[in-house]
């Protein structure tokens, strides 16, 4: 007789991974392939969630390119969607160059950051293996208290 199996948590999720040239360009077209890729996952256009998404992946990507370019090293994002979580990590070569959030009032750059952190239900900067760094940013599809356990309960923007 086998013991009585406690319910799973479903283990399906969509995985999206890309390079992009480590230039504006490249991280523009990072943000319109996050987009595309996540209305065909089914998070429409000019939801919440796509919105969100989008800015996510323009700011760190942008960043990315900004603080991170190594000459001939490319970029990586790569998008996670499971049901109740979109992971964003955005990668480059930098290791050493970390990200902070400090904000100036009146300076031109310096607050993405901080809309990231005010954006994301979480973030934070991990160590990318053999060299670099990734900057991963996190959003929760469904609020915690309204999780099923029958992975049903997908929402949407």
């Amino acid at each position: 007789m086998r013991p009585a199996s406690t319910p799973r948590l479903p283990v399906t999720a969509l995985v999206f991974v890309q390079r992009f040239s480590s230039t504006p360009r490249g991280a523009r077209l990072a943000r319109h392939l996050a987009v595309h890729r996540l209305d065909a996952w089914g998070i429409p256009y000019g939801s919440a969630i796509s919105d969100t998404a989008a800015l996510l992946v323009a700011e760190l990507a942008a960043n990315a390119v900004t603080h991170g370019r190594v000459p001939g090293r490319d970029v990586e994002v790569l998008l996670r969607l499971d049901a109740y979580t979109l992971r964003i990590d955005v990668s480059d070569s930098r290791g050493e160059r970390r990200p902070t959030v400090t904000a100036v009032p009146d300076a031109e750059h310096g607050r993405g950051l901080v809309l990231v952190d005010a954006l994301a239900d979480r973030w934070g900067v991990f160590d990318r293996v053999p060299v670099g760094k990734t900057v991963r940013a996190e959003l929760d599809l469904v609020p915690r208290g309204e999780r099923s356990l029958a992975g049903d309960d997908f929402a949407r923007g």
